[in-house]
């Protein structure tokens, strides 16, 4: 039978979670909920990628509702859920397109080798699949394998393509884009964009050409820029967030690879240090293993919690 999102995404945060909860069964055999089992839970917690400020404030909470109680190691990952579940509540939101813009008009940014290319694919084929017209531009145009990654996505998905030659101008692409999207009427254009940030002040340039020569043709685009960054890269990604918040104005993340990572507590700390939307996880190769990110089952599968019902 195959596996629904939920069972694939604990599969996917499996390494995550055992470096979470292995400590867990260790530390709470029916223990005292003490300052000394606190203390130990709190580092378990900054180890295992949540960042000292939610592992304080998880700690806060346990000392407030279940200090000198007898807890067992289940209770604690419900509990932990909880919790976590509380940080990632308020940054849960899926990407949904303003239909208002015709085209509306997404530029993907992030560092090279995150899944960018890939995102943008999956993401067209989500909306292909709802009926809506989609257009890609791949503007990373210094990167051959980019190019012909999305085109092997456009071919998938049935999405035009719109390149250039090895090293075009990616802001005169997105011109010529975003006209034949407004002339085309189509829903949604999806630009790809380069992602070199050993030298920051050339991407800056890059991104906001690229935003200018846009609002050319549409004074309001881009409508969204999505932010990828790959979970493996662990307390890395926080910095990246912010080199790229000084780059442009992202309005969204998008986190991958986690299940190649033991990281995945790194989103609960992205969002409690920006509080920027998380619109989706992915955690797998399938066009199906990205999917929009839901607090609740997030944070039960990365703590390993069993008490949950499969449901897609």
């Amino acid at each position: 039978m195959a596996l629904g999102f939920f069972s694939r995404l604990k599969q996917g945060l499996s390494r995550s979670t055992q470096k979470l909860t292995s400590g867990l069964s260790g530390m709470f055999t029916r223990r005292k909920l003490d300052e000394a089992a606190l203390e130990e839970l709190e580092e378990l917690l900054i180890t295992a990628d949540l960042g000292p400020s939610v592992a304080e404030r998880v700690i806060e909470s346990f000392r407030a509702n279940r200090f000198g109680s007898e807890v067992t190691d289940e209770e604690i990952r419900l509990a932990l859920a909880d919790e976590i579940a509380k940080i990632l509540e308020p940054v849960a939101q899926p990407f949904t397109p303003d239909t208002t813009h015709k085209p509306h008009v997404v530029l993907v940014v992030g560092v090279n080798g995150v899944g960018k290319t890939t995102t943008i694919g999956k993401m067209a084929r989500f909306f292909t699949e709802q009926r809506r017209k989609v257009l890609l531009v791949a503007g990373d145009t210094f990167r051959a394998a980019a190019v012909e990654q999305l085109q092997i996505w456009g071919k998938r998905t049935g999405c035009p393509v719109i390149a250039g030659p090895a090293g075009a101008d990616a802001a005169g692409l997105a011109f010529e884009a975003l006209k034949q999207a407004q002339a085309e009427g189509a829903d949604l254009l999806f630009m790809d964009t380069a992602g070199r940030l050993h030298n920051k002040s050339a991407l800056m340039e890059e991104l906001a050409k690229i935003i200018r020569v846009m609002r050319k043709c549409d004074e309001t685009a881009p409508h969204s820029v999505l932010l990828v960054l790959d979970a493996t890269t662990g307390q890395n990604a926080i910095e990246q967030v912010r080199v790229f918040l000084e780059l442009v104005h992202v309005t969204g993340l998008v986190v991958t690879k986690l299940d190649g990572s033991a990281r995945g507590g790194i989103v609960v700390a992205l969002a409690d240090t920006f509080g920027l939307p998380v619109h989706a996880v992915g955690v797998g190769e399938q066009a199906e293993d990205l999917r929009p990110f839901t607090a609740q089952d997030y944070a039960r599968g990365l703590v390993g919690y069993s008490g949950e019902t499969e449901r897609e």
